[in-house]
């Protein structure tokens, strides 16, 4: 298979050649990823404290399987390891404890959804 050509980093300056994806050096890619991560906020600032975490193992133990996998056609059948909000909830305290906005959800359902839903994989921020 043959490899990719090195690119210039994008980062205006930047004298380093790079393969990935993002068009970053190793280095302004870390850099980027530390500035998202800093405007994110912790999980806990976001809500997933001790309580989510409880109250989301309950709710695996009686919903094991990953809801998304089984919506599919033909229907997967694999174990679901995180619980996700159906609605993202944006700060909405009430949407984020609401039971009836959760499905449970294998990391990778749970990981292309988000992506969908924050504006990765190309998508733009809405709003």
């Amino acid at each position: 298979m043959p490899y990719k050509p090195a690119r210039p980093c994008a980062h205006s300056g930047c004298p380093l050649l790079t393969t990935n994806k993002e068009r970053l050096c190793d280095a302004h890619l870390k850099q980027r990823n530390q500035q998202i991560d800093e405007r994110r906020g912790t999980s806990t600032e976001r809500g997933y404290d001790w309580r989510w975490h409880k109250a989301s193992k309950a709710y695996l133990i009686t919903h094991p399987l990953c809801a998304i996998c089984q919506k599919k056609t033909p229907p997967v059948i694999k174990a679901a390891t995180l619980v996700d909000h159906i609605i993202p909830h944006k700060g909405n305290y009430q949407l984020f404890w609401d039971e009836n906005n959760w499905q449970s959800s294998c990391k990778e359902c749970h990981d292309i959804k988000t992506a969908s839903e924050d504006g990765a994989f190309g998508n733009k921020q809405k709003g």
